[in-house]
């Protein structure tokens, strides 16, 4: 039977490292196996991307994509969500707006408008009059009986 206190590794397996700067016995005392003299020899070197003068691999690929400067940004609710704070009470079904989201707590912050997607279920007949909404979304609220108004984005 093994005992954790008798485990040990196969013979070889490891080895103790060197100690690098430890006298002229051992091998690679004074300098530390550096050289002498110039910037690798010094403490603090960080030349890991420089290749000598030549272009580096960094800057010579490809550069792929774009980000949009004013690429707008909503905060993004679905509909699960919204019937669950309306089973709770704390929103009303008849009047939604991004105000009313913000203020019962289902959105920390409007952004650049509020998007409804279509995630989850809605038996609710709720009104929801928001910046942007799905397919699914607007899909989803009219087939139980609501409306969903969208006012300055497209709908996808």
């Amino acid at each position: 039977m093994v005992k954790l206190n008798e485990l040990r590794d196969n013979p070889g397996a490891t080895h103790k490292p060197k100690r690098v700067g430890r006298g002229p016995g051992s091998g690679i005392g004074k300098t530390g196996g550096r050289g002498i003299k110039g910037q690798k020899s010094r403490s603090g070197v960080a030349i890991k991307g420089y290749e000598g003068g030549q272009m580096p691999l960094y800057q010579r690929l490809p550069k792929r994509g774009f980000n949009k400067p004013n690429r707008k940004s909503f905060a993004v609710v679905n509909i699960g969500k919204i019937q669950e704070f309306i089973d709770a009470g704390k929103l009303d079904a008849a009047n939604i707006t991004e105000d009313a989201m913000v203020e019962c707590g289902l959105v920390r912050r409007k952004l650049d408008g509020v998007r409804v997607l279509g995630k989850g279920e809605i038996t609710a007949k709720a009104s929801i009059a928001v910046t942007g909404a799905s397919k699914g979304a607007v899909e989803a609220v009219e087939k139980a009986g609501g409306s969903v108004t969208v006012s300055a984005a497209s709908t996808e």
